[in-house]
């Protein structure tokens, strides 16, 4: 990606700059110093910026048109009971138990600004949770619930980091959430589509 090679250039310059500054503390040069202390000080701030962003977006995609995000086989074990088998594009494969009338997936979703293209951002998102919901507002409150992440584990969260800070404002237009939902009452092939719109589940076309 590109914004990794950025952070990269970024941190070289600003560690040269700083063995610069070193270099002309010793030759008493303090003009010199104090300026290629402060350069190196901001490039790597900077760099570092970028490098966050960079271990941030792992594990994000990147989005342009509607596109598929997984296929889930839904198959009913008992009552207010299903199984759950999640596949992505990329071939990972995970298998869930659920509790409830219907299945719930969402998703985060990023959306950079214009200027951050250049950089090689573009909307991206990331499925973020699957879980069970019930029709019933007093089950819903009551019965068991059932959450999973869908999430890969990353020392780094930018939907997160995003949330909590604001240097990211003039790169990010904006971050939100994206969530759909549709009942199991019968063994299914179901689609998770996403979109710059958000995300869709509908039933496989062709799936017996």
């Amino acid at each position: 990606m590109l914004i990794e090679l950025v952070a990269a250039v970024l941190g070289v310059l600003g560690a040269l700059l700083l063995i610069a500054a070193i270099v002309a503390l010793f030759r008493a040069r303090f003009m010199r110093f104090a300026a290629r202390l402060l350069l190196g000080a901001a490039l790597l701030s900077l760099g570092s910026a970028f490098g966050a962003i960079a271990i941030g977006m792992q594990g994000y995609r990147a989005l342009t048109r509607e596109e598929l995000a997984a296929r889930i086989a839904v198959q009913p074990t008992a009552e207010q009971r299903f199984r759950a088998i999640v596949s992505w594009p990329d071939g990972r494969r995970a298998v869930y138990d659920i509790a409830g009338d219907e299945i719930y997936v969402d998703a985060h979703i990023l959306k950079w600004h214009p200027c951050a293209n250049y950089f090689g951002l573009h909307t991206a998102y990331e499925l973020s949770r699957v879980a069970g919901r019930y029709r019933d507002l007093e089950a819903e409150r009551r019965a068991p619930r059932t959450v999973y992440s869908l999430a890969p584990a990353r020392p780094l969260d930018l939907f997160d980091l995003r949330n909590r800070h604001g240097f990211l404002a003039p790169l990010v237009d904006a971050q939100y959430g994206s969530a759909t939902f549709v009942p199991v009452s019968a063994p299914a092939e179901l689609e998770v589509r996403v979109s710059t719109s958000g995300l869709l589940m509908r039933e496989r076309a062709g799936a017996q």
